[in-house]
């Protein structure tokens, strides 16, 4: 990317796309597009086609998303599918209408089947049955990783699309109703411990392995691949993670060490598990010649501390 290109970055308050941007940043970027959800709705087909025709942004990065963990995809599934779909028809089809030079959609690893072999090879994509508990979420990034290779080979676009393990990090949602794991816990504990509690509830048995990747080893990834890679290289999407995963029970005694809890803690096995075990295979991305740097315990006390720094305005 020219450093002097136009670069679009949907969801850049969120935990990606913040990330991305700080990335961008650091690496001599200026010249961004930025929009609020109150100012642009990308629900809305009109509005982000309005949006693309005015300012006609060279890259997109495509990081906004309605995310959120077991309970919230379980709860508010229409949501899920509906919202995401709409953000990924409207933002890519005008990406290809306004010619956008290169485009970034970040998935999830949540598209794999349930039950695949681990770890997850970019090969298994629709091999089989996905987990109950977010498939809707699931089905409409699939959607989206195929509309951006429609768009590829029907109209020579350069869309790339990335599956990112489970990310953690500053900016992370930090609501109990809607989070994924590591912040559900990161506030769990840092509460448990200033209010005197001596137990801490974590949902299912503990004994699922996930695997996590701090969102700063994440953008470093994501412009990687921007810069050096295109579409035809990286088809038909490309995993971004650790390869090194680690059992929920294992997550919350590191969770609870760093933070100082020394009370019990309990497993709800009444809760849902979700998928076993959710390893991604980050063989190719390791031959392009990106890994990560963060390790899992460096980047919970960086998340932690920017939790308990900035926990009055979330």
């Amino acid at each position: 990317m020219e450093r002097e290109a136009k670069i679009y970055i949907a969801g850049h308050r969120g935990l990606a796309g913040s990330a991305i941007l700080r990335k961008l940043e650091s690496a001599g970027y200026k010249n961004f597009l930025f929009k609020t959800h109150k100012e642009l709705d990308l629900t809305n087909q009109s509005a982000v086609d309005k949006f693309f025709g005015e300012h006609r942004p060279d890259y997109v990065f495509l990081a906004a998303a309605k995310v959120g963990g077991i309970l919230a995809n379980s709860t508010y599934p229409a949501d899920f599918i509906y919202q995401n779909l709409a953000i990924e028809t409207n933002v890519i089809h005008s990406a290809y209408k306004y010619g956008v030079k290169k485009l970034l959609f970040l998935g999830s690893s949540c598209i794999y089947p349930k039950l695949a072999p681990q770890p997850l090879k970019e090969e298994y994509l629709l091999s089989g049955y996905l987990e109950p508990t977010n498939q809707s979420y699931a089905i409409a990034k699939i959607a989206g990783i195929m509309m951006c290779n429609s768009y590829n080979s029907q109209y020579g676009t350069n869309f790339i699309s990335v599956m990112p393990t489970n990310l953690y990090g500053p900016n992370d949602n930090f609501n109990l109703e809607t989070s994924h794991v590591i912040p559900a816990l990161v506030r769990k504990f840092v509460e448990a411990k200033e209010n005197g509690r001596r137990t801490v509830t974590v949902w299912g048995t503990g004994n699922v392995k996930r695997e996590f990747l701090h969102c700063d080893d994440f953008a470093d990834a994501c412009l990687f691949l921007m810069q050096k890679y295109d579409a035809k290289d990286v088809q038909p999407f490309i995993n971004i993670g650790s390869g090194v995963d680690i059992t929920i029970k294992e997550l919350a005694y590191l969770i609870a060490e760093i933070v100082g809890f020394d009370g019990e803690i309990l497993f709800d096995t009444s809760k849902p598990d979700g998928t076993p075990q959710k390893l991604l295979d980050v063989s190719r991305l390791e031959k392009l010649g990106w890994r990560y740097r963060i390790s899992l315990e460096e980047g919970l006390r960086n998340t932690i501390k920017w939790f308990s720094e900035n926990r009055s305005r979330l």
